[in-house]
C-alpha cells in the first residue's frame, strides 16, 4: 500500500473497505450536495500570506477549547452511525482522541452507547444531544451523559426535520443492513468489515435500543427514530436543557449572524458555526464563508468554533485565522476509522496536526494563539 500522506488517501481506502450504504452515509450531502461541496471549496478560495526570514523554531499548537486543554484546536465531531464505519467505531475513535489529546463528541445516534464509550475511556468526553419529541427520553440521555462524566453537552439545533439525502434512500440505509441481494453482494467484497462486525454485539443505536419502551427490533426502531426529531425546538428549549445540564453547553448548527447573537445572549459556553456538513439545508452558506461575520458579531461574548469542509491542517489554520477558537472534524476522522480502525483515526489526527504545524511555520507563526487575519490575503 502506498504511503498515506493526506486525508484523501484515507478516504480512498475507506471507500474500498466500508460497505457502500455506510460510506455513502458519511460522504454525502442533501439534495444537490451544493453546500456539502461548497464547504470544502470555501477553504480553497482563501489564500494565505507566506512570510520568510522569521524564527519559527519551537512552534506550539496547544490551546484550550471551552476551558479544556487540547493538543491542537480540533475536536472530533458527532457523527451518526460511526459504529457502522468500523465495528465499535465510537469506542475506537474516542480512544484515539483521548490519547492524542483532543475532545471526542459522541452523538445521540451512535451505535456504541454512552456507557460503552465511558467504560472504554479514562477521560471525560463530550455528548451531542438531539432534543426529541419525547422529552423524557432526552432528559434521560442528559442524566446518562452526566453519570458517564461527560464534560460538555453539544446541543444540535439544525435537525428539527431531516434533510433528504438521496443516496441514503437509494441505498436502503439501515443498521444493521437489511440482507437484500444487492447488500449481500456488496458485503461479500468487504470481508475485513464483516469480520470485525462479527466480533461485536454493537450493531444498533446503543443509546436508544433498550432505553425506550417498545423499541426492540429494526422496524420499531426505525419508526420511533423517524417520528422523534422535534420541529417545535426553539430557543426556549435551550432554557429547558440548561435546567437539566449544569456543565459546559455548546450550541451546534449556527449559520446566521442573528442566530449567533441570540445564542450568545442565552448563556451557552460556545457555538459551532455549522450547516451540518451540508446534510440539511442545501444551498446554505458554507460554514467558512459565514464564520468571519459571526466572529465579528459575537466573538467577544462567546467562544466560536466551526465545522464543515475541514480536510486538512491548512483548513484548521484558516478557521483559526478567521477568529475561531476551535474546530470540529467529522468526515476527516471517519475516513480514517473506515480505512484502518483506531490507527486510522490516529493517522487522520497526525496528518492534520502536521499540516497545521507546517502551515503555521510557513506563515511565520510559532504560537497558535497569535494566528489571525494578518496571515491571510483578504
Amino acid at each position: 500500500m502506498a504511503p498515506i500522506t493526506c486525508i484523501a488517501d484515507l478516504q480512498a481506502l475507506a471507500k474500498r473497505r466500508v460497505p457502500k450504504m455506510f460510506y455513502d452515509y458519511a460522504d454525502t450531502g442533501s439534495w444537490t450536495q451544493e453546500t456539502y461541496h461548497d464547504n470544502e471549496a470555501a477553504f480553497q478560495r482563501q489564500k494565505l500570506r507566506q512570510r520568510v526570514a522569521v524564527n519559527i523554531d519551537n512552534r506550539s499548537l496547544k490551546t484550550k477549547m471551552i476551558g479544556e486543554d487540547v493538543s491542537m484546536p480540533v475536536a472530533l465531531a458527532p457523527v451518526g452511525l460511526t459504529g457502522m464505519q468500523h465495528a465499535d467505531g465510537e469506542i475506537l475513535a474516542a480512544q484515539a482522541a483521548e490519547k492524542f489529546g483532543v475532545p471526542f463528541t459522541l452523538t445521540t445516534m451512535s451505535v456504541c452507547s454512552i456507557e460503552d464509550v465511558a467504560e472504554h475511556t479514562s477521560k471525560p468526553f463530550w455528548f451531542q444531544l438531539y432534543v426529541m419529541r419525547d422529552r423524557g427520553f432526552s432528559e434521560n440521555l442528559m442524566q446518562r451523559a452526566h453519570a458517564a462524566h461527560c464534560s460538555a453537552l453539544c446541543l444540535t439545533l439544525d435537525l428539527q426535520v431531516l434533510g433528504q439525502r438521496h443516496k441514503d434512500i437509494k441505498n436502503g440505509l439501515s443498521t444493521p443492513p437489511n440482507p437484500s441481494l444487492r447488500v449481500l453482494a456488496d458485503l461479500a467484497l468487504k470481508p475485513r468489515w464483516c469480520w470485525n462486525m462479527a466480533q461485536t454485539k454493537r450493531r444498533q443505536f446503543g443509546n436508544i435500543v433498550g432505553h425506550v419502551d417498545g423499541v426492540g427490533d429494526m422496524s420499531s426502531l426505525a419508526e420511533w427514530t423517524n417520528s422523534q426529531f422535534d420541529p417545535t425546538l426553539d430557543w426556549s428549549s435551550i432554557e429547558w436543557v440548561k435546567k437539566h445540564w449544569d456543565r459546559k453547553l455548546i450550541l451546534k448548527g449556527i449559520n446566521d449572524v442573528e442566530d449567533a447573537k441570540i445564542a450568545a445572549d442565552i448563556g451557552a459556553d460556545a457555538i459551532v458555526v455549522s450547516n451540518h456538513g451540508g446534510r440539511q439545508l442545501d444551498g446554505a452558506l458554507a460554514s467558512y464563508d459565514v464564520l468571519r461575520d459571526i466572529v465579528d458579531a459575537v466573538g467577544d461574548k462567546i467562544e466560536v468554533h466551526m465545522d464543515g469542509g475541514i480536510r486538512s491542517g491548512q483548513d484548521v489554520f484558516k478557521a483559526m485565522a478567521m477568529g475561531a477558537k476551535g474546530t470540529f472534524i467529522g468526515r476527516s476522522y471517519i475516513y480514517g476509522l473506515g480505512a484502518m480502525g483506531r490507527p486510522g483515526v490516529t493517522k487522520a489526527l497526525e496528518i492534520i496536526h502536521k499540516e497545521l504545524d507546517v502551515t503555521m511555520g510557513l506563515c511565520g507563526e510559532t504560537d497558535i494563539h497569535k494566528v489571525g487575519r494578518h496571515n491571510m490575503v483578504l
